[in-house]
Formats: C-alpha cells, sequence, structure tokens
C-alpha cells in the first residue's frame, strides 16, 4: 500500500510539473501578443527581455536613439503589472538620486529625526536610461542592487521588491560625455540585446500606430507572483551534463589563454566570459527549452542563448577594439567550434 501511495504521488507532481509548464507556454505566448499591439516587430529582441525576467536577470539594450527602448520598457512594464521607476543618467547624476537619502523629518511629538526617502530603484522594473552617461561612481551604485536586491545606507539595508529587474539602455555611437560600463558590472547583465534598425515594412507600421493622439491600451497578462512561480519552474527544466559541459567549453573557449581557444580568441580577445556568463547561458537555454515545448535542454537551446549572455561578457583588446572586431562573429565562431568537437568526441 505504501509503494502505491508513492507512486501516486510522484505521478501526480509530474501531471503538475507538465501543467506548470503549459501555463508558462501559454503565458508567454500572451505576453508577446500583448506587446505586439504596442511595439512593432523587435519579437526576438522582446523574447529574449521575456527569457532574462523568468531566468531572473537583468537586461542591457544596446541601440541608437529612437528606436523605442524606453518605450518598449514600458510596454512590458504594464503588462507585467509591477511597479516602475525610470532613471535618466546624466553627468551629474548622484548614487542618492537613484538609491534615495537620509533626510531630517519629524516625529508625531514634534521632534527631528532622520528618515530614509527611498530613491526610484524601489521598484520591480527600473528603467535606467542611457546608463553609459552616468559616472562611474553612480553607475556602482546599481552594483549591490542588482547582485543582492538590497541597497545599504550608512548602516541600514533596505529590501528591495521582488521581482526586481533592471533594464539599462545606451547608445553605442555617441562617446562624447559618455563613460563606458565596467567589465564588473557589465557582468551583472544577464543578456546584451542589440536593437536593431527596423526595415520598411515596419518603419510604415511604426508610423500608422504613432502619428495619432491615442497610446495602444496595454492589457495586464501576468502578476508579480505568478513571475517568481515561473521562475522557480526554470529550476526545475532538466539539462544533461554533456550538455552542461558543452556549455562549459563554450565559456572556456572564449578565453585566450586556454587551450580551446581559436586564432582570433588568441589575436583579439583580452579576457572571456565569466562563471556568470555559464549560469546565463544555461538559464536561458531552460527558458527556450520550454518555449519550444521540450522537457529537457538541447544544443539548439544552448546555441540560442549563447549571444546574448556572451556578447557583453568578451572583452576586446587593443588590436581587437582598433580594428572593430564583431564580438559575435567571434561568440558564433567559438560555438560552432566546440559543437563540432563534442560531434567528433562522440
Amino acid at each position: 500500500m505504501k509503494e502505491t501511495s508513492k507512486s501516486n504521488e510522484s505521478a501526480k507532481s509530474i501531471e503538475e510539473l507538465a501543467d506548470e509548464i503549459a501555463e508558462f507556454q501559454e503565458t508567454f505566448r500572451k505576453l508577446l501578443a500583448e506587446a505586439g499591439v504596442g511595439i512593432v516587430g523587435y519579437e526576438d529582441v522582446v523574447t529574449d527581455i521575456l527569457v532574462a525576467i523568468f531566468s531572473n536577470g537583468h537586461v542591457l539594450l544596446e541601440g541608437v536613439p529612437g528606436l523605442g527602448k524606453t518605450y518598449m520598457v514600458r510596454v512590458l512594464s504594464r503588462m507585467l503589472d509591477l511597479s516602475f521607476g525610470r532613471v535618466q543618467c546624466t553627468p551629474d547624476l548622484m548614487p542618492a538620486d537613484i538609491l534615495g537619502t537620509h533626510i531630517v523629518d519629524e516625529d508625531a511629538k514634534g521632534r527631528s529625526m532622520f528618515r530614509f526617502q527611498k530613491g526610484p530603484i524601489f521598484a520591480h522594473m527600473i528603467l535606467v536610461d542611457e546608463v553609459n552617461r552616468a559616472t562611474p561612481k553612480t553607475q556602482s551604485a546599481l552594483l549591490e542592487a542588482m547582485q543582492e536586491h538590497r541597497v545599504t545606507a550608512g548602516d541600514d539595508r533596505f529590501e528591495l521588491p521582488e521581482p526586481f529587474f533592471v533594464l539599462a539602455t545606451q547608445n553605442p555611437l555617441e562617446m562624447e560625455g559618455t563613460y563606458p560600463l565596467p567589465e564588473a558590472q557589465l557582468d551583472r547583465f544577464f543578456f546584451k540585446l542589440q536593437v536593431p534598425f527596423p526595415d520598411a515594412d515596419a518603419l510604415v507600421d511604426i508610423s500608422k500606430r504613432t502619428t495619432g493622439f491615442r497610446e495602444p491600451d496595454i492589457k495586464t497578462v501576468v502578476a508579480g507572483a505568478d513571475i517568481v512561480r515561473m521562475q522557480e519552474l526554470l529550476t526545475h527544466v532538466g539539462i544533461a551534463d554533456p550538455l552542461t559541459r558543452y556549455a562549459a567549453n563554450i565559456v572556456l573557449a572564449t578565453h585566450p589563454d586556454k587551450e580551446a581557444a581559436t586564432n582570433e580568441i588568441r589575436r583579439y580577445v583580452s579576457y572571456g566570459a565569466s562563471p556568470r556568463g555559464l549560469q546565463a547561458l544555461v538559464r536561458g537555454a531552460r527558458a527556450h527549452c520550454l518555449l519550444a515545448n521540450r522537457t529537457a535542454v538541447s544544443i539548439e537551446d544552448i546555441r540560442r542563448a549563447s549571444l546574448p549572455a556572451l556578447r557583453h561578457r568578451v572583452i576586446l583588446n587593443f588590436e581587437g577594439e582598433a580594428e572593430s572586431v564583431d564580438v559575435d562573429a567571434l561568440i558564433k565562431d567559438v560555438v560552432a567550434r566546440a559543437l563540432a568537437l563534442e560531434v567528433e568526441a562522440a
């Protein structure tokens, strides 16, 4: 009788997992459909942002001005029913403008006291617009928040609301008055996404949708508590040891001093992806696995997550910068070579 009870319990948990996977896929489909109401094109970019969000990661969006990066984040915050905070970065922005500061206030009895006035970072989703315009001192204010999901002010520590995401934008063209993000902060971003210029059809559609007087009505699709539950679901997606090793070999091959590095990596790269890059690669692959209606991660899922997970973690040396080497091309070459080696070993 005991064995039968255990068997039924196990079968029930598998059924529950299957229901949660189906719910995840349906929620993702609804999110993409609702995003299409306000965002023209960019389905791959929106998909990768949502993958990062469900993987509990932050996103860096890079693209020239006017492509709708800021608007994209606003639309997502409405669909996800999350509190929204925005920081417009400028060279005179101070850490307290993001985190908050202690101010003098009065208590109920009229006595003076210090009170912490929370900054815009105390929201579920934070848009940090043109992050590379802020000074390194201000940029560093985001480090603890992004990694620990908390803020330290004096002797006090304040927990940030969960879920918590930072979506930052930067302009790759304009260098005057900007401060490139240090490697340590770049590494805190789960994905770095390139926002391409739209094609002619998309431009026509944008003109039709945005030259009127009404903004599209964006409906809420999922609440914050459901996002946290779906983040936990991804930990149940299986990945075989050989595939984890395949992902690890990709990360190792981005380092110029490793045996697996290509000639181009040795010539143009100063430093390769960190262990956080491997974590992003595996977690992103798990999300793509569910979206493709698979029960276990495949090589294709890892390849799909490789560019957004690694492009900001591969640091070019002086020669690579001077020759404007395409980091994406280097990563694609590494991924293809790692796959060939896996096939050969098998």
